[in-house]
């Protein structure tokens, strides 16, 4: 059995927006749910992919995760530890545990300082490598594909894709367990992302890290992850094993995305559509089914009700989804994913990702 290193429960995190004292004192306030409720397991030594449409709670899940936004509701533990009853000295102490790879490099790297002093202030936060610092962040470099001989140039001199190696070789200065990766390739062109990609899946092999992988793009998640989250206005719709999901997804929401995902081999005949409409307002969401609204199997059971995540019968627990007809759905809606294939991303061969 996998062991759990990140337990999440019943996770929300409401904002309140228009919350100066006269919106409140008059009622005026508003409250957005963008997270309303996720739970999922992340363990140790896997890729857990967390995607779906921009606004539906990904990257605001992932700052509850790592405290940089307190949660509204809900449990949030690391390695057993529950977080949120941590002291300031026992917080400090596991983030250095957890890491964060931003999506935007250029604006996560201050421009003032040069890549050895980006790399080596976390090192002094935590006071790890007294004494052979400057040996540190040029092992760093070395790792993530960059020469040593950048440590005294500043951030604004370099591509994005080496930017982002940059903010990598931050992150592991610190030994960290956790990699939280909030849609760390989408900036950036398409070559490039696939270097990225297969750095990530080189480092989590040499470092043992476990890799929480934010995206909105199912393709990358389908060539890292182990295992998938689909999210959609707050909440998880499917959960499964990336081969399960993508060859037999079991939720309509996953579904509309997956035949979404354009074919880049123009000799397959594959039908795509686009997801219709709108995300509602995560300030007045939709009754029952979240996606409802959407959905072209939706019942007046659907509006009324909110299906409960639940596992896939025959799937050994290991596959759920949140949807009141999933029994109804016909196998192979979905697209397989074939062992010996090296898919081409770009003018780059991405090394798939195995267990």
């Amino acid at each position: 059995m996998s062991e759990s290193l990140v337990h999440i429960d019943g996770l929300k995190k409401h904002f309140i927006q228009n919350s100066g004292l006269v919106n409140r004192l008059l009622g005026n306030t508003q409250t957005v749910r963008a997270v309303d409720g996720v739970s999922f397991d992340i363990n140790r030594g896997e890729t857990f992919g967390l995607v779906g449409e921009s606004g539906s709670g990904k990257s605001t899940t992932a700052r509850a995760l790592v405290r940089l936004d307190e949660p509204t509701e809900g449990e949030v533990r690391f390695d057993g530890e529950e977080m949120g009853s941590l002291s300031d000295s026992e917080m400090k102490a596991l983030r250095r545990r957890v890491q964060m790879v931003f999506q935007d490099p250029a604006s996560s790297l201050n421009r003032r300082k040069t890549v050895s002093q980006l790399i080596k202030q976390p090192m002094k936060t935590h006071d790890l490598h007294k004494g052979n610092r400057e040996e540190r962040v040029d092992e760093l470099l070395e790792t993530v594909g960059l020469s040593p001989e950048f440590s005294n140039r500043y951030p604004h001199e370099f591509s994005g894709g080496q930017q982002q190696r940059i903010g990598i070789a931050r992150a592991l200065s610190v030994e960290p367990e956790l990699l939280v990766c909030d849609e760390p390739v989408s900036a950036l062109d398409v070559s490039i992302q696939a270097q990225i990609l297969n750095l990530l899946n080189d480092l989590q092999t040499e470092f043992d890290l476990t890799i929480l992988f934010i995206a909105h793009d199912l393709s990358v998640i389908r060539h890292v992850c182990d295992r998938v989250a689909v999210m959609y206005l707050g909440e998880i719709m499917e959960i499964g094993p990336t081969e399960e999901l993508f060859a037999n997804p079991k939720n309509p929401y996953t579904m509309s995305l997956l035949r979404s995902i354009p074919e880049v081999d123009p000799s397959l005949e594959v039908e795509r559509e686009s997801l219709e409409g709108e995300v509602p307002s995560p300030i007045n969401p939709p009754s029952g089914c979240s996606f409802h609204t959407r959905c072209p199997q939706a019942t007046e059971e659907c509006a009324a009700t909110d299906p409960a995540l639940a596992a896939i019968d025959g799937s050994g627990e290991t596959h759920f989804s949140a949807c009141h007809y999933v029994s109804d759905f016909e196998d192979g809606l979905g697209i397989p994913i074939e062992e010996d294939r090296e898919d081409r991303y770009g003018t780059v061969t991405f090394k798939r990702r195995t267990s």
